[in-house]
């Protein structure tokens, strides 16, 4: 039983530290747009939009007015005296209040509610997409950290190759200084870059560990050595994608709203009323008694003040296009510079990598040499240590190309936009 357990929580634990430890670049753009505290603003966003849009909509609803009145006036309607006999209607008091309140149903208000409630969920539109622009720059710190750690990966597989070599270089200075064919600090020269091998060793490791730690602060996780896997790039956009675009749509949608509610400033408006109180004088201003009455009627207002300013309102409207037209234009012109550096950063890196290759290969085949030459006594340690560099550095330039290039493949994938 216990031959079968092991094994299976063996096989259990390993599929679940390999399903841990991939982390791909495009799951870091989502974590750390989760993670970042801007990401809240959206919540709000659409919670304002929907008390606002609440708000409006209670413009279809009657309006209530109370309202009270106490005065004492100098003179009042009466009917005056004649020859002496005094009038038949009694005069009014001068001391007059009243209570009442009106109640107004809108029956057209001219499109006035329809476009406030279009001219806000435009507006949240914009901010919303505001914080999508804010939330996209991530990317580019995502970018920086990542590939940074890659680079640091790659350094440290050169590192073991390295190392593997002075190793195998030290079991023949140690054999050759054994049977008297070389003296002990050839051995002690390789010993002393074996050293030096670890301390850059630990060098890139304490750079990595930084790395990833800004990397996990974020993306709101730890994150690993070895988790990252190195993504294969299928090519920039086809046509600028970046969130900036969609904004400047909802910016022009914006002003098209606002454009249309002009319309309303112009527009009459039609509404029902219905008001009702308590006073004295009543609705009959001769009845000095004071009494409950009623009105009910209809009311049609047109404001025609709204004419005077709507050629300036309209031409101010335009104003503001042209400057969003503006914005797009600077927006793409710097979006078309910045692709064209990082197009040619992308080639020469293209071409080095390419003379890596053989470059790499050449030195190979001069260090096989110079570890046959030091296995037979031709040369010394500090010989075979030479070339044993010279093909280290050489690696260590392809890893940083290929690093390099990629990395500037995704700051273009970036600068053009991600299709989704």
């Amino acid at each position: 039983m216990k031959a079968l357990l092991v094994p299976a929580i063996t096989v259990a634990l390993l599929v679940s530290v390999t399903a841990h430890a991939q982390l791909s670049l495009e799951r870091c753009y989502q974590l750390a747009a989760e993670n970042y505290p801007l990401i809240k603003q959206r919540q709000l966003i659409g919670q304002s939009r929907d008390f606002n849009l609440q708000s409006a909509t209670t413009g279809y609803l009657p309006s209530v007015v109370v309202s009270a009145q106490q005065s004492y006036q100098s003179d009042v309607t009466g009917v005056p005296s004649v020859a002496g006999v005094d009038p038949l209607i009694p005069p009014v008091s001068k001391n007059q209040y009243k209570a009442y309140g009106d109640v107004v149903l809108p029956l057209y208000d001219g499109g006035v509610i329809h476009g406030q409630k279009q001219s806000i969920v435009a507006s949240a539109k914009i901010e919303e997409q505001s914080l999508d622009v804010e939330l996209y720059k991530l990317h580019e710190r995502v970018n920086q950290l990542y590939f940074g750690t890659l680079l640091l990966d790659g350094q440290l597989e050169q590192q073991v190759l390295i190392r593997q070599d002075l190793e195998n270089g030290l079991k023949l200075a140690e054999a050759s200084i054994a049977n008297g064919a070389a003296l002990k600090s050839s051995a002690d020269l390789l010993r002393a870059e074996l050293l030096r091998n670890r301390q850059v060793d630990i060098e890139l490791i304490s750079m990595r560990k930084a790395y990833l730690e800004m990397l996990g602060l974020l993306i709101g996780q730890d994150v690993t050595p070895g988790t990252l896997v190195k993504p294969a790039y299928t090519g920039p956009a086809s046509e600028v994608s970046r969130p900036e675009m969609q904004l400047y749509e909802y910016q022009r949608g914006l002003l098209d709203v606002e454009n249309k509610r002009l319309n309303t400033n112009i527009t009459p408006r039609l509404s029902t009323f219905v008001q009702g109180g308590y006073g004295r004088p009543a609705l009959n201003m001769l009845e000095n008694n004071p009494d409950t009455y009623y009105i009910i009627g209809f009311k049609l207002n047109w404001n025609l003040t709204g004419f005077y300013n709507r050629r300036r309102d309209k031409e101010l409207i335009n104003v503001r296009r042209r400057g969003v037209d503006v914005q797009q234009e600077t927006f793409l012109f710097n979006v078309g510079y910045q692709s064209r550096q990082q197009e040619t950063e992308i080639e020469r890196f293209a071409q080095l990598s390419a003379s890596d290759d053989e470059i790499i290969g050449l030195r190979a085949k001069i260090k096989e040499t110079a570890y046959v030459q030091l296995e037979n006594g031709v040369i010394d340690s500090r010989e075979y240590l030479r070339e044993v560099q010279a093909e280290n550095l050489a690696r260590q330039a392809k890893v940083l190309h290929d690093i390099r290039m990629l990395a500037a493949q995704y700051e273009l994938r970036t600068t053009m936009g991600i299709e989704n």
